[in-house]
């Protein structure tokens, strides 16, 4: 197919580039290019792109396109809870008005990249599966219900919209993320000799690979139109439900001499779930996640020392709040973080 993929420069567009033409699709980006210089390691061949700011997309972006893989987004929940306003914006506007312009343009798939962090503080011992209630508890994730419901009224006949509902990601990409949690604990350890916990270590988190939410997007993006039409998944594995201080020490195992310290000082986090991951797999036959935390951990420990990662780069260049921080204060984003002219 030919598809568009948004946020091409980010730390998952990296990764699901280079899969999605490998399996013979035509990738075309677009992406504002705000985290296109966060690389570790050589530079990422990135596909032929658009630098084009979300709410910029114009229809001439959509000629041609046969599918839509949408994971352009302000990405964390620290930078959303900051500028709730531009969350919406973009997260939720400019990504509603995109799937209008496809579905005007004739995009028949649109492929969007929303987040288990829509269960929130879900509680409980049960595996949420995605029938459970919706329970946002910060800008970003309530931005990502906002548009599973809107995308949900432009479903027809000819535009088939599918929410996967990604785990939090880890592993490495070239475009490095440090400020999610495995990637930042491992970068923690290798620095400082320390896996340090702010939380009291007790919150499920469930885990997945940027690689296997590569592979699932192309699955769903292959898939049967009935399989997956105007559904949602949850994209994961249930081995990697894990706690935070079962992560914490996954990563003090994959590098040598580190030492958990759980400080407890932020309290207790809200943020708690353990996922059913359940109907992808049955949606899309032969589908798993093959990556553990573990593996993740030594892939990252790998990856890292290969590199040579230093604290500058884990503290400012690789964390995403940091990186806009940097740009405002130089004046090269304006207040609404596009780029001044």
């Amino acid at each position: 197919m030919r598809v568009l993929l948004t946020g091409h420069q980010g730390y998952l567009g990296t990764v699901m580039a280079p899969v999605l033409a490998a399996a013979g699709h035509e990738v075309t980006g677009l992406d504002a290019g705000l985290f296109a210089d966060c690389v570790l390691g050589p530079a990422p061949d990135d596909p032929p792109g658009h630098r084009t700011d979300l709410r910029d997309i114009t229809a001439e972006h959509l000629a041609g396109v046969e599918a839509v893989i949408h994971l352009a987004a302000l990405s964390n929940d620290p930078l959303g809870s900051l500028a709730p306003e531009l969350t919406y914006d973009i997260n939720h506007h400019a990504s509603v008005r995109l799937a209008r312009l496809a579905r005007d343009a004739g995009v028949r798939r649109f492929l969007y990249a929303s987040t288990c962090s829509v269960y929130g503080a879900a509680g409980g011992d049960d595996l949420v599966t995605e029938d459970a209630p919706l329970r946002p508890v910060t800008p970003y994730a309530e931005s990502k219900v906002r548009v599973e419901d809107d995308l949900h009224a432009l479903a027809d006949s000819d535009f088939t919209p599918v929410y996967l509902r990604n785990a939090t990601a880890f592993g490495f990409s070239p475009r490095l993320r440090a400020d999610i949690v495995l990637n930042n604990l491992v970068g923690h350890a290798l620095l400082t000799g320390e896996v340090r916990v702010l939380s009291d270590g007790t919150p499920w988190r469930p885990l997945v690979h940027a690689a296997d939410i590569a592979r699932a997007f192309m699955a769903a993006l292959d898939a049967p139109r009935e399989a997956v039409h105007d559904r949602a998944f949850n994209i994961g594995s249930e081995t990697n439900n894990v706690t935070v201080a079962e992560i914490a020490d996954q990563v003090a195992e994959a590098v040598a001499g580190a030492q958990v310290v759980i400080t407890g000082e932020t309290g207790a986090d809200p943020r708690s779930y353990r996922v059913d991951f359940s109907r992808f797999r049955a949606a899309v036959e032969g589908f798993d996640c093959t990556w553990t935390v573990k593996q993740g951990a030594l892939e990252l420990a790998d990856a890292y020392r290969e590199f040579g990662l230093t604290r500058e780069g884990f503290e400012q260049r690789f964390t995403r709040l940091a990186v806009l921080r940097r740009a405002a204060d130089a004046g090269s984003v304006d207040d609404t973080l596009r780029w001044r002219r």
